[in-house]
C-alpha cells in the first residue's frame, strides 16, 4: 500500500513538474498595444530551461522583414513567469528604407491546460523609449511536433542576424515574386511557368472561406490520414508559393502576409499526384493569432482545392 501512495505521489509530482516547464518552440502572433489598426508580427519563442534559467532564440516576421536574436532569461517556477531582458524589436511604423530597433523586456505566463499550453505576455518599453515605442501584447501557442530543442538550438541563430524560416517553411508576401522573379534562373522560370499552365487548366473548387482578424498567418499542411506519399503545390492568389512538396506528420508550414488590396485572398492546393489511396487529400491549419481552424481539402488531376480568407473590417 505504501508503494502504491508512493508510486502515486511520484508519478502526479513528474506529471506537474512536466505541465510546468517552459521548454519548447512557441508561436504566436504579437500586436501592438494601442488604439487604431497596425501590422501585427508573427513571431517564434524556442526556448530551453534550466532551473530557473531559460536561453533559446526569438525570432519573428514583420512586413518583409526578418529578425533573430539569442536570448537568455529567468523562469519562477512558482510564478509560472519567465523574463528576458533587453530584446530588440522593429518599431511598428518601421519600413525597409527606415528602420528603427525598441529595446523591450519581455514578460510572460505559462498557462497549462488538457488542451494546449500557452504562454501569454508583454514585450515591454523601456523607460527611455517610453514616449517612442509601444507596448506589444502577445500569445503564443507550444508547438507539440517540436520534441527535440537540443538539436533545434544547435541549428539556429547565435547571435543576431537576418532571420530566415526552416529550410522546408516559406515565408510570402503579395511583393514575393515580383522581387525575385528577375532572379530566377531561365530553366526555373520555365518549370515554374509549366506548374502554372498546369494549375489553370484545372477547375478551382471552392472547399471553405474563412474570415481572419490577422494581416499575416501560419498556414500548415499535412497528409490527412495514412502517409500514402501525397504532393502538393500551393498557389496563393493565383501564384505558386510552394512547389511538389510531400505532405507528412511534420507539416508544411507557410506565413503569408495578406494581400490587403484584396477583398479576398484565395490559397489553394494542387494535386501532383494521387499517393497510394486516390484522391489527394490534407488537413490545412490556420493559425490566426491565437485562433487555430481546421479545414480538409481534397484535389485531383481535374480539380484544385481552394480556401477564400476575408479579413475582418
Amino acid at each position: 500500500m505504501k508503494k502504491t501512495a508512493s508510486f502515486t505521489i511520484f508519478l502526479l509530482s513528474g506529471l506537474l513538474s512536466f505541465s510546468q516547464t517552459i521548454t519548447g518552440s512557441w508561436y504566436g502572433r504579437a500586436d501592438v498595444d494601442m488604439e487604431g489598426l497596425h501590422d501585427n508580427y508573427l513571431t517564434e519563442l524556442i526556448l530551453k530551461q534550466k532551473g530557473d534559467e531559460v536561453e533559446g532564440v526569438f525570432g519573428y516576421y514583420f512586413k518583409n522583414m526578418y529578425q533573430s536574436v539569442f536570448i537568455r532569461g529567468t523562469y519562477d517556477k512558482r510564478t509560472r513567469q519567465v523574463y528576458i531582458k533587453n530584446i530588440p524589436v522593429i518599431h511598428y511604423r518601421s519600413n525597409v528604407a527606415q528602420r528603427l530597433d525598441c529595446p523591450m523586456d519581455f514578460e510572460g505566463t505559462l498557462m497549462v491546460s488538457k488542451a494546449k499550453s500557452s504562454l501569454q505576455g508583454f514585450f515591454l518599453r523601456q523607460a527611455k523609449y517610453k514616449y517612442t515605442c509601444p507596448d506589444i501584447r502577445v500569445n503564443y501557442t507550444l508547438d507539440g511536433n517540436e520534441l527535440n530543442q537540443d538539436s533545434i538550438l544547435r541549428n539556429t541563430v547565435a547571435g543576431v542576424k537576418v532571420w530566415s524560416p526552416l529550410p522546408d517553411d516559406v515565408v510570402y508576401t503579395q511583393t514575393t515574386t515580383a522581387n525575385t522573379a528577375k532572379d530566377i534562373a531561365p530553366e526555373a522560370n520555365n518549370a515554374q511557368q509549366e506548374l502554372v499552365t498546369r494549375y489553370e487548366a484545372r477547375k478551382n473548387i471552392l472547399q471553405q472561406e474563412i474570415t481572419v482578424s490577422s494581416d499575416s498567418l501560419r498556414i500548415s499542411f499535412y497528409d490527412n490520414g495514412d502517409i500514402d506519399g501525397d504532393s502538393i503545390s500551393v498557389f496563393m492568389n493565383g501564384s505558386p508559393v510552394l512547389a511538389r512538396k510531400e505532405l507528412d506528420v511534420r507539416g508544411l508550414n507557410l506565413y503569408v502576409k495578406l494581400d490587403s488590396t484584396k477583398a479576398v485572398n484565395e490559397i489553394s492546393m494542387f494535386a501532383e499526384n494521387l499517393g497510394k489511396f486516390p484522391p489527394n487529400t490534407a488537413l490545412m491549419v490556420v493559425y490566426d493569432g491565437d485562433a487555430r481552424k481546421e479545414i480538409y481539402l481534397s484535389s485531383s488531376f481535374t480539380q484544385n482545392a481552394s480556401v477564400r480568407i476575408k479579413r475582418k473590417k
